[in-house]
């Protein structure tokens, strides 16, 4: 039975360090985009700054990475994992709602948009929309990490009070 604690101790440690790892690659990666490019006499640049979702999207994938990076020192028999619970739910859902709101923004950079006569830009910033591309996968994979993580927490906090109840 020790054995099996330790093992889930360690995988949990595994997944919060692996979380933190995509969460930093997506707020390093968008951070970092930027391409300049000339359309027939117009010359413009696209970062990420220029789009709120964009910026939205790094900021609350930073704050998750420092709440991974606090959380990866916080003592496993601790009160405060029950708030970790807590905490994990409301950094899902900001992962979420960011990568919805800089996923639907890349849509509309890829493909345009004909009804309101948004013209695609990825054609003549590639390089920038392959690292929003990346930063989004990695944003995408910290999500599901996270979810992972809640489901565990969730488990790991009320296990005991249901067995108590039996």
């Amino acid at each position: 039975m020790e054995s099996i604690t330790k093992a889930r101790k360690i995988c949990h440690l595994l997944l919060r360090f692996l979380a933190f790892g995509a969460t930093l690659s997506a707020v390093i990666v968008m951070a970092t985009s930027h391409e300049k490019a000339s359309v027939l006499v117009f010359q413009f640049e696209a970062k990420y700054t220029n789009t709120p979702a964009f910026k939205y999207f790094v900021i609350a994938n930073s704050l998750v990475t420092v709440y991974g990076f606090l959380v990866l020192f916080l003592p496993p028999e601790s009160f405060l994992w029950r708030l970790a619970v807590a905490t994990d739910l409301v950094f899902t859902m900001l992962l979420v709602s960011s990568i919805s709101a800089a996923l639907a923004i890349a849509q509309v950079g890829k493909k345009g948009n004909s009804h309101a006569a948004w013209l695609p830009i990825c054609n003549s910033v590639p390089k920038f929309c392959n690292q929003v591309t990346g930063a989004l996968v990695a944003g995408a994979i910290a999500m599901i990490i996270y979810m992972i993580l809640l489901l565990n927490s969730i488990h790991r906090v009320l296990d005991p009070l249901i067995l108590r109840k039996c």
